[in-house]
């Protein structure tokens, strides 16, 4: 349940943090940097819900 709520978490985070510079027209070093913290994000959250599931 751990690896799975992190791996949900990890993508959702980086499809966020990838669609939010996209938007406003940044390139594509901006939507990366920013996509790799919303990974962060992503592996975070996914681990403090499946700690809240246990």
């Amino acid at each position: 349940m751990n690896k799975l709520c992190i791996l949900v978490g990890t993508t959702i985070g980086s499809t966020i943090g990838w669609m939010i510079p996209d938007y406003f027209g940044a390139s594509f070093g901006w939507s990366f940097v920013v996509s790799s913290i919303g990974s962060i994000v992503g592996v975070w959250a996914g681990w403090k819900i499946a700690r809240k599931l246990e």
